[in-house]
C-alpha cells in the first residue's frame, strides 16, 4: 500500500519546555511530503528525523499564534542557503502574507525559489489544495483568533487487475487503462466481461485530520466525520476545564468526545501545557472516551489505515 503517514516534530504548547517541541507535522502522502504548523526549531526536528527540507512543497498554518509558525523565517531561509528552486507554498489565515514582510523581505533579496502565500478565510470550510494524490480542506476553530484545522484526503485509487483473469481470457495490454478505469470489457467472440471479475478494489481512501487550537466545540465533528486518524488538541487535564473556556484550549476529555462524535477510527492527542511533566493523565481520561487514542511525542509516526 502506497504510503500514508503522520510524523510528529513538535507537540508541545505555547510555553517551551525541554520535553516538548512546539506544534509542527510531517504528513506524508505517497512520498508527497506537507509541512502542517512550522514552530521554532522545526527545521531541527526535520534534521534529527532525517525529513529532507527540500521534499516540502507545502505549509499549511493553522494560526498565527507564534508557536505555529515562527519557525518559517529560519526554514525559507535555510531552503535558499540549500539551492531551491522550486516554489514553496504557505497556506493560513488571512493575514498570513503580512505577518514576516519585514523579516522574510530582506531574505528575498538573493533569494533562490518564490515564496507564494496563500491567505484562507478560516472562518468558512473550502478545498484549499488539491493534486492527483490529495485534497486537503479546512476545518474553522475555535480560538479566539483566525484558526483553521486541515483534512488531508487521500484520492482514491484505481482498481487491482486481476492478472489470472487477464491470462485466463488472454486481455491484450492495450485493454488495461480501460479495466482500470472501471470499464466491461467485450471479448472478439462477443462475451462481456464485467469489470468486477478483472479487478480487486483498492483499499478505501484514507483521511487524516489535524485540529489545534480550539475550544471544545461539536460543530467541527460533521466535517470529520470517518477520518481514519484525527490529531486533536489536548492541553489540559479535567481539572483545568474551567481553563480552557477562557484560554480557547480543550480537555483530552473534550479532544476524545470529538473524536467519539466524528466517529474517527483512531485519536491522537497533543500539544500539552507545560505543567504536566508525564502526560499520562491525559491519556487515560482521553481513553475513558474514547478508547483508540495515542499521545503524541516527538519522533512518533502513525500510519493512517483505512478500514478494510
Amino acid at each position: 500500500m502506497l504510503p500514508f503517514e503522520v510524523t510528529v516534530l513538535g507537540c508541545g504548547s505555547a510555553l517551551p519546555t525541554l520535553r516538548h517541541v512546539g506544534s509542527a507535522q510531517v504528513v506524508n502522502i505517497h512520498e508527497k511530503f506537507f509541512l502542517v504548523d512550522c514552530a521554532e526549531g522545526t527545521q531541527l526536528q526535520m534534521r534529527r528525523m532525517r525529513l529532507h527540507l527540500n521534499r516540502i512543497n507545502h505549509i499549511f498554518i493553522t494560526h498565527l499564534h507564534g508557536d505555529h509558525c515562527l519557525g518559517i523565517p529560519g526554514l525559507v531561509s535555510t531552503l535558499s542557503l540549500l539551492g531551491r528552486t522550486a516554489p514553496l507554498h504557505i497556506h493560513g489565515p488571512q493575514g498570513i502574507e503580512h505577518l514576516f514582510d519585514s523579516v522574510l523581505n530582506p531574505l528575498a533579496h538573493g533569494a533562490t525559489y518564490e515564496l507564494v502565500f496563500h491567505p484562507l478565510d478560516a472562518d468558512t470550510p473550502q478545498v484549499c489544495f488539491e493534486d492527483r494524490t490529495v485534497e486537503v480542506s479546512t476545518v474553522p476553530l475555535n480560538h479566539g483568533v483566525p484558526c483553521c484545522g486541515y483534512i488531508f484526503r487521500e484520492k482514491p485509487l484505481p482498481p487491482h487487475i486481476r492478472k489470472e483473469a487477464i491470462a485466463q481470457y488472454d486481455i491484450p495490454t492495450a485493454y488495461m487503462h480501460l479495466i482500470k478505469a472501471g470499464n466491461d470489457i467485450t471479448l472478439p467472440d462477443g462475451r462481456v466481461l464485467p469489470n468486477e471479475l478483472l479487478t480487486i478494489p483498492a483499499a478505501p481512501p484514507r483521511a487524516y485530520a489535524y485540529c489545534t487550537d480550539t475550544r471544545f466545540t461539536p460543530a467541527i465533528a460533521p466535517l470529520l466525520e470517518g477520518v481514519d486518524l484525527l490529531y486533536h488538541e489536548a492541553t489540559y487535564a479535567d481539572a483545568e476545564e474551567s481553563v480552557c473556556a477562557v484560554v480557547y484550549h480543550s480537555t483530552a476529555r473534550q479532544a476524545a468526545t470529538i473524536a467519539h462524535l466524528a466517529h474517527a477510527r483512531q485519536l491522537l492527542i497533543g500539544h500539552y501545557s507545560s505543567r504536566y511533566n508525564d502526560e499520562t493523565r491525559l491519556l487515560e481520561q482521553a481513553r475513558s472516551v474514547f478508547p483508540n487514542t495515542l499521545l503524541a511525542n516527538e519522533g512518533l509516526t502513525v500510519e493512517v489505515k483505512s478500514e478494510q
